[in-house]
């Protein structure tokens, strides 16, 4: 799997120590297995951000894009290429900050994409300043004092948008997220999987521990199964976050419909060719049939 999913040229970490972009690139790989897709099945589209550096490793076809502009190239190529398998790993900024009108718009089209949103609830890479993911009250380089702003729901953001499978799970929940990749990246339409993943080096320190491990081990405490979930009040919720697969339904699938019209609009011009054809064809036998011209006599 190493040498065949990942770039082992490359395999010194350009994450900082105890990131959880690591394990999830290894989810990654792992689902794709599971589900026996060859490299050149897949692409590998990625924005700018901590989750961009994703593309250095993964040994697959790809595209190393814009700020908030991955879901815009994947659905280029998505379009370009309807057979292809396209995952895009986004960070919670990359995704639903600038990108976020690409974000709600692939899911109201329901293109076949995979968004895997790492959600670590700041800009890593520019310094930990608060993102659209960032919960309320918490600290940041650009909320010190704490963050006026409620957040987004993401998976709700994205059901409500229309698309047609969601999911959470955490970079503590590794067999989870494999499931839940496999399952989205199998599924016919736009499919999201949030993962909560750790940022101890800026959202963890400025709020409740700059230990990885003990990140992680936050998230095992306040991640609620969906099963469990169901049976809870809100208030029973309370702070916790509610993992497993949240909407799986079947809805018309963007590049599926498009070439339906590709279709109606080639048997239009084959009609109109005939129709065409048929005419010169009557034209050429009124021709052949007239009398030939008499010149005058006399």
């Amino acid at each position: 799997m190493k040498k065949r999913y990942l770039r082992t040229e490359g395999l010194n970490s350009l994450w900082c120590p105890g990131c959880g972009i690591g394990t999830i690139s290894g989810a990654i790989v792992r689902a794709v297995e599971n589900l026996g897709l060859k490299q050149d099945e897949v692409v590998v589209v990625t924005g700018i951000g901590c989750s961009g550096l994703i593309y250095n490793y993964l040994n697959f076809d790809g595209f190393h894009g814009t700020h908030g502009r991955a879901l815009a190239a994947a659905t280029g190529i998505k379009i370009a290429n309807p057979k292809l398998k396209v995952i895009v790993p986004m960070g919670d900024g990359d995704c639903a900050a600038i990108g976020g009108n690409h974000f709600i718009q692939a899911a109201r089209r329901n293109i076949d994409i995979t968004a895997i949103v790492i959600n670590n609830q700041t800009y890593g890479m520019t310094g930990g300043q608060y993102s659209p993911l960032s919960p309320h009250d918490s600290k940041h380089t650009t909320a010190t004092l704490g963050h006026i702003e409620e957040p987004f729901d993401l998976c709700r953001l994205a059901a409500g948008a229309g698309a047609s499978y969601v999911a959470r799970s955490t970079a503590f929940h590794v067999h989870q997220m494999v499931d839940l990749f496999s399952n989205a990246i199998a599924h016919p339409g736009f499919s999201v999987v949030e993962v909560m993943s750790q940022c101890h080096v800026h959202y963890g320190k400025r709020n409740y521990s700059e230990v990885a491990s003990e990140m992680l081990f936050w998230y095992k405490d306040h991640a609620l199964n969906i099963n469990r979930a169901s049976k809870m009040s809100e208030e029973e919720i309370g702070d916790r976050f509610v993992t497993g697969e949240l909407v799986n339904r079947i809805r018309p699938e963007w590049t599926a419909e498009y070439e339906k019209i590709i279709a109606k609009a080639q048997a239009r011009s084959a009609e109109e060719k005939a129709r065409l054809d048929a005419l010169h064809r009557e034209k050429e036998y009124a021709k052949q049939s007239e009398p030939e011209h008499q010149g005058d006599e006399g």
